[in-house]
């Protein structure tokens, strides 16, 4: 059992020569490890601007076209859905990419550095093997300064692969374009800067990639909350690092003093990142591990009360956050009700009728089930982490099996997807309530919250496929995630055909209150959730354990 360090080392926070020793012969491992991954990331946000600039002349081939699509993005509920709402008075495809869409490209980006940074770090301590590395001739600060390089690296390979794209692809200005390479990069850059910090306090990689989504996540709702205020944000919106990058304003303002914001924030967050790792032992972590009791309870010897000690954390953080967020997005509904006979009829396209305030929180709904459904990734990702540690392997050499420790996990996943969702319709109703004088929200968005569970269930029951058959291959289910995301969102303002929307599982779900429940949805969801599982445990009984 790990225990944090309680005497600093008399040494200087910042790294000296032989302190480095072995950097570029362990980034080259890692770039070596990552040599699917890395390049997997950069091309997706290459496809991402090519399905944009491709879709968007298609679908808005008039001036007019575009200006309708722009003035959604004017009011407040699509600048929480997009930014601050920069150049949409006067459209372009290059503005509506940047400023319309750039939101989407810089949580992407947060995600890439979080995982990438805990894979390299936080996650080689827990597994033991920085301790093999580190036995060789490697310098103390090596490790961290190479996952840093790797994360360096990987963000200015999507500089290069966005600005590229846009111009090769949509022909738009090399300045705009680099300037929006740039800004996705500086958040990107912060993020991992923040990581690096959070591997370097928390206990595990799960609490380590947990702190710094709930910073991704609090950097969102205070954007949010800021652009909603007023165009161009307020002072909430410069309080969050998605706010920085975003007033840049790329083929508007080109402002790029604003990078130097998240900048200065990887900076600051990296050198206390290296003040930390002094202060501790290898594998220990900054907040101090209390001693458990004496003895283990009866559940913590069982399949079951393994997996829910060890995932109690993630869900107790993921529904207080998202319960947050909950409770603003409903406030919100009181101020969506007083701007209802401004708004454009394009809103109708997008919460699917006239109702707007039904529409806007049967969205809301569904893009909680979004980051729920992130939350059921993290989890499944967490097991493969567990097993490429070896724990997994110790865990399997008990009477427990395959199959009991894998459905166990997923028992209480499933579990915490429920929770989640629940308290978060819970406290959206609680939100939209107080802010609109009816009660009735409150019951009706904890039914439309419970509503989205089968769609997140889905993709929990794929992950799990996935980790069952190719475990290498478990990222590829953020594709679906985000795929839902996009075409949630956006899909039906693109005129998708309809086999486009049906491939996400949260499109076919009842968006409630906007309209009733619908039984068959829910019942062949699930039945495909629990389809994929049972495939996932079959399949997992006859591969081989891996450790790397």
């Amino acid at each position: 059992m790990t225990t944090a360090s309680t005497t600093a080392r008399p040494t200087s926070a910042a790294p000296w020569p032989d302190d480095l020793t072995g950097v570029t012969t362990l980034t080259r491992f890692m770039l070596r490890r990552d040599r699917v991954r890395l390049p997997a990331w950069a091309a997706g946000f290459g496809a991402f601007v090519v399905y944009l600039a491709v879709a968007l002349p298609t679908a808005y081939v008039t001036t007019d076209d575009l200006d309708s699509i722009m003035a959604m993005f004017r009011d407040p509920v699509g600048r929480m859905l997009t930014g601050p709402g920069y150049g949409l008075d006067d459209p372009t495809y290059a503005r509506l990419i940047a400023n319309g869409y750039g939101l989407y490209f810089l949580l992407l980006a947060g995600l890439m550095n979080i995982l990438l940074v805990v894979r390299h770090t936080r996650a080689e301590e827990q597994s033991g093997r920085a301790e093999l590395v580190g036995a060789n001739v490697v310098g103390r600060y090596a490790a961290l300064t190479a996952a840093l390089v790797v994360a360096l690296l990987t963000n200015g390979a999507v500089v290069v692969v966005v600005a590229a794209t846009m111009v090769a692809v949509g022909g738009f200005g090399i300045g705009g374009s680099l300037l929006f390479g740039a800004s996705i990069a500086a958040f990107g850059l912060a993020i991992a800067g923040l990581t690096a910090l959070t591997a370097q306090l928390s206990e595990g990689s799960r609490a380590a990639a947990g702190l710094a989504g709930a910073a991704l996540g609090a950097a969102f709702v205070l954007r949010a909350v800021g652009d909603m205020a007023r165009s161009g944000g307020n002072a909430l919106s410069w309080l969050s690092p998605l706010g920085w990058s975003q007033q840049t304003a790329p083929f508007v303002l080109d402002r790029w003093w604003p990078l130097a914001l998240p900048l200065a924030l990887a900076v600051v967050t990296t050198v206390a990142a290296y003040a930390q790792s002094t202060r501790r032992d290898l594998g220990a972590s900054r907040f101090a591990v209390h001693a458990g009791p004496a003895r283990a309870t009866a559940s913590l010897g069982t399949p079951l009360g393994l997996a829910w000690r060890l995932q109690r954390p993630a869900i107790v953080w993921w529904t207080v956050a998202l319960a947050v967020s909950g409770v603003v997005f409903g406030a919100f509904a009181d101020s969506l009700l007083d701007a209802v006979g401004d708004m454009p009829d394009v809103f109708i396209e997008v919460f699917g009728a006239e109702d707007l305030l039904a529409g806007y929180l049967a969205y809301m709904a569904v893009f909680m089930a979004y980051l729920a459904s992130t939350f059921a990734v993290l989890a499944i990702q967490a097991m493969r982490n567990d097993e490429t540690s070896g724990r997994g392997e110790a865990l399997l050499a008990t009477p427990i099996g395959r199959r009991g420790w894998l459905v166990s996990n997923l028992a209480v996943t499933t579990a915490g997807v429920v929770v989640i969702m629940a308290v978060t319709g819970l406290a959206t109703g609680i939100g939209a309530a107080v802010a609109t004088g009816d009660a009735a929200h409150v019951g009706e968005l904890t039914l439309a919250h419970l509503n989205q569970i089968p769609a997140v269930l889905v993709v929990l029951g794929v992950a799990a496929l996935l980790f069952g058959t190719r475990p290498r291959a478990i990222p590829a289910t953020w594709a679906l995630v985000a795929y839902g995301v996009l075409v949630g969102t956006f899909g039906r303002l693109l005129d998708l055909p309809g086999l486009a929307l049906d491939i996400s599982p949260f499109e076919h779900l009842a968006r409630m209150p906007l309209v009733a429940v619908e039984l068959l949805p829910v019942v062949v969801l699930i039945a495909l959730a629990a389809a994929t599982t049972a495939l996932a445990s079959l399949t997992f009984r006859r591969r081989d354990i891996t450790v790397s």
